[in-house]
């Protein structure tokens, strides 16, 4: 072999040589890139994407670990599902919640799950909320409590979903936030376990002939709920028929369609022979407002076909309905 010949024997083996180590490090770096893609796959399949009632929110934990609630209705809702709450927005102390502001139906939940109150009043405090470090937040885009106007801010300190919840059933609710949340099978035991005690109660009760109306005494007006609120929908499943508004358009707040303010001469003389059922009262209260002129002399009233649902029947999570439920059975049963 002579040199030329030799050189180009070593040029070709350079060559193979170089293509092998190149091929090699290819090889690796595929390897690499495939761990990297199969590490970014496990980060995506930890993630989800979320489309909810103020946006679109992307890199939500599959299972979350620490939600901060900005919404203290939202909060029922959570609870019922086991979800990891770790502080909650409170509201001031009423006759509905526990010294520190949360509801009383669920109180004794939150309790037992150490959950925080997170700040009190009812728009967020993003620097509390940044403070419980939250690896998800969830709100309400409804209600005293729309954070819809805070939801940029709230998004930059974790991902962040907002939900209405008056003109949807707590059941509806709860199944959205359990796909969300990856809590689908918790979910649908909660709506079954609910649906079993509908299903007894409703067996065990004398559901009264004339329709029932559901309303809320604001003093100078009346507040009727109607079939499709959350109330409605769980007296109609209960087997009572729910009387309809009064015609014309009442006053709603913040666009809410579940419920309206009427004049209470035009309630009561829509209820007419209907019985009425009080939402979210004290006895005394309901006492003062049967009492009044245009009330007293109502059939509902001289028949005693007045009922008390419940204070905590104004928002309908799980706890509440249950308690609703509980007292119907006591009142019909």
């Amino acid at each position: 072999m002579n040199g030329r010949q030799l050189r180009a024997r070593f040029r070709g083996v350079a060559v193979v040589a170089a293509g092998l180590l190149a091929l090699s490090a290819c090889g690796g770096g595929d390897a690499g890139a495939k761990g990297d893609k199969s590490g970014g796959n496990k980060a995506a399949a930890a993630a989800r994407t979320v489309k909810h009632d103020a946006g679109t929110t992307e890199k939500v934990p599959a299972e979350p670990k620490r939600i901060v609630s900005v919404s203290v209705t939202m909060t029922g809702h959570l609870l019922a599902l086991d979800a990891p709450v770790v502080a909650s927005q409170a509201t001031p102390p009423s006759v509905i919640t526990d010294k520190q502001g949360f509801f009383t139906q669920w109180s004794d939940a939150a309790a037992k799950n150490s959950v925080k109150v997170a700040y009190q009043g009812f728009e967020p405090d993003v620097e509390k909320v940044l403070a419980l470090k939250p690896d998800l937040i969830v709100g309400a885009s409804s209600g005293a409590e729309n954070a819809e106007k805070f939801y940029d801010k709230l998004s930059a300190v974790a991902p962040t979903l907002l939900y209405r919840h008056d003109d949807v059933s707590w059941q509806d609710l709860t199944a959205r936030l359990g796909k969300d949340l990856g809590l689908e099978k918790r979910a649908g035991e909660v709506v079954a376990a609910h649906d079993k005690r509908v299903g007894e109660v409703k067996a065990a009760i004398t559901v009264p002939k004339q329709s029932a109306a559901l309303v809320r005494d604001n003093q100078s007006a009346m507040t009727v709920f109607t079939p499709e609120s959350a109330q409605g929908r769980l007296l109609t499943s209960l087997g009572f028929t729910v009387l309809e508004p009064p015609a014309g358009k009442g006053q709603t707040q913040g666009g809410r369609s579940d419920f309206a303010e009427f004049s209470q001469e035009k309630v009561a003389d829509t209820a007419k022979d209907s019985s009425l059922l009080f939402v979210s009262h004290t006895p005394e209260e309901i006492t003062a407002a049967t009492e009044r002129p245009v009330w007293k002399d109502l059939a509902a009233v001289k028949d005693k076909r007045v009922y008390d649902l419940g204070l905590d029947t104004f928002r309908l999570d799980y706890y509440s309905a249950g308690n609703l439920i509980d007292k119907i059975e006591k009142a019909f049963g």
